[in-house]
This record gives C-alpha cells, sequence and structure tokens, in this order.
C-alpha cells in the first residue's frame, strides 16, 4: 500500500459553470477539479496555487475551505488500476481573473488533454469524478459547505 496523499483541489465556479480538467481514456473525455499533490513541507493553498499554474496556466486566490474527500481506490470502480492508492482531497473555493479563458498550463497531467467550464445544469451528462459532485452542485451556492464527505467516487 503506497502512503497516504494528500491533494488540494479548486472549486472555481462562474456564471453557472465550474472549471474542470479534462483528460482522455480509451473511453473517452472525463473530468476533475484543477489541483493536486501536496509536497512536503508545502501548506495545501500553496500547493494547490502552484498546481492551478501548471495545470491551468493562471493564477487562482484560495478562499474557504468547502470539502474533505477520502479516496480509497480498493474501494471503488479503479481498483484494479488504483487499488494500492489512499487519497485525501481538500476543495477549496477559488478565484480566478475574470479575464482567464480556458487552457492548459505549461507543464500539465500527463492525461490532461484541455480544460472546460462545465454547466452545472449538465454536469450529469459528463464524466466527472468524483461523480459525487454531479449531486452536490445541484444545489450549489457561493455560501455552501458539505464539509466531510467519506470516501467516495
Amino acid at each position: 500500500m503506497k502512503p497516504v496523499r494528500n491533494s488540494a483541489k479548486a472549486i472555481i465556479v462562474r456564471h453557472g459553470c465550474l472549471l474542470a480538467i479534462k483528460n482522455v481514456d480509451t473511453e473517452g473525455d472525463w473530468y476533475i477539479l484543477p489541483g493536486g499533490g501536496q509536497l512536503p513541507g508545502e501548506a495545501l493553498p500553496e500547493a494547490l496555487v502552484r498546481e492551478c499554474r501548471e495545470e491551468l496556466g493562471a493564477d487562482v486566490r484560495v478562499g474557504e475551505l468547502k470539502m474533505i474527500r477520502e479516496y480509497i481506490g480498493a474501494h471503488h470502480e479503479f481498483a484494479a488500476e488504483d487499488g494500492d492508492v489512499h487519497q485525501v482531497e481538500f476543495m477549496f473555493a477559488c478565484e480566478i481573473a475574470e479575464s482567464y479563458l480556458p487552457r492548459s498550463g505549461a507543464t500539465p497531467d500527463i492525461r490532461q488533454t484541455g480544460v472546460a467550464w462545465l454547466p452545472i445544469t449538465e454536469l450529469e451528462t459528463f464524466r466527472l469524478y468524483p461523480r459525487v459532485l454531479k449531486t452536490l452542485f445541484k444545489n450549489w451556492t457561493p455560501d455552501t459547505s458539505f464539509r466531510y464527505l467519506g470516501d467516495v467516487n
């Protein structure tokens, strides 16, 4: 089993849309929140700013912690690929410049093929992970906080 990994994720909502990283696999496009792994000696907000520069090519302003999600790979559909993964994701409300246009940063993740604004009213039509976000965002407002989500996908 690998060590538990902390990850910082950005919740960026604008004009009824959620900013997401676009990836591709053999089944097609899928989406996740921007962000990634925390490095030793790095605070979670610092990790999130760094990851967003790498993936979005833009700076973000990190706000309030909104959700914490655990992902224990052995318990989910991708157990064959990442059954030894245990990740704790800290999801923060973030802001990005109004002028930002979706584009990949200089050092995107290996599976990243782009960045997209996903209409919140249409999240059910996208392969968005964790999938629980599709339900949680149905009633999303800037004041919404869900806190600990548990081991969900």
